[in-house]
Formats: structure tokens, sequence, C-alpha cells
């Protein structure tokens, strides 16, 4: 069986409009042309200079692998209860159902959270949040809206104070 290749991800491409130091003054301008009937359906935000921030939200101890191991392994043995009672014979105690599920979730996510803790042999003994950003976003406009794109746009810098 022969699959056609997918394409790969292009840039939008387009003349640009605005810079804007963070994503949200960017979604603002978007925003401002979208309140202004322009056709927004032309506009993209490029983000340029990207860099990858891992922010560390805190300290990782074996207590807490567990605890989020248990609470992870709650949420499934709760959906797998779940399950499980949708499925049983009449009359069957639902109740006790979702307790099994729960009990036996959260026993599995402590052995997981444990194991997956003592696999690392302490070299990542904290947790973080990683994300994607951009030193400076654009918003860019097929060149046939550009010119009314930066005229409104220079209407918001004007409306904030910004020239």
């Amino acid at each position: 069986m022969r699959t056609t290749p997918r394409p790969l991800p292009e840039l939008p491409t387009g003349v640009p409009v605005g810079s804007y130091q963070t994503y949200a003054e960017a979604q603002r301008a978007v925003d401002f042309l979208s309140d202004n009937k322009f056709p927004v359906e032309n506009v993209s935000i490029v983000g340029n200079d990207l860099r990858l921030v891992e922010r560390v939200t805190g300290r990782l101890t074996e207590g807490r692998a567990i605890g989020v191991g248990a609470a992870g392994g709650a949420w499934w043995g709760l959906f797998v209860g779940i399950l499980l009672s949708l499925f049983a014979p009449r009359g069957a105690n639902t109740v006790l159902l979702l307790l099994f599920g729960i009990v036996i979730g959260v026993i599995f996510g402590i052995i997981f959270g444990w194991i997956g803790y003592r696999a690392t042999g302490g070299q990542r003994d904290f947790t973080s949040m990683t994300q994607v950003v951009a030193g400076t976003y654009d918003v860019i406009c097929k060149a046939d809206h550009a010119e009314d794109a930066r005229q409104l746009l220079a209407r918001l810098a004007l409306q904030r104070g910004e020239l």
C-alpha cells in the first residue's frame, strides 16, 4: 500500500504589518483588526527568535512522586470503576465497584510513581514546565490587505499612546 507523503509545514507568507514584544500584544492587535471588521483570515502571528524555556516549579522528593502517582492512579481507577459499573450485571454494587477501581488505581499509582522516581537515580530531583517562547511576534498579512491592516494598527497604537 502506497501512502502519499504529507506536506511539510510551511511558514505563512505575507507582509509584516506590526511587531510586538509579547504574544498578548500581537493577539490584541489581531483582535483589534477583527473588531474593526478586517478580514482576519488574511493575518498570521509569527513568533521569532524562539527559545525553549523550562521553568522549575519545585523539588521532587520520593514522597511527592509517590503522592502524584497515587493521585493519578486514583483518577485512572475511578475511570476503570465507572467502566466496570457500566458493564456489570444488574444488581451489582456500583459504589463497591468504584471504590475497588480507585483502590487498585492508587496501589498501582504508588508503585509506578515510586519506580519512576527510583529509576532517575537522583538525576532529576525537580519538577518543571516547558514552553516555547518567542523574542518578538510579527503580525503578517497578505499583501492585498496589508495597507488597511497597517492603518488600523496605527490607530490602535495612537489609542494606546504608543506612537
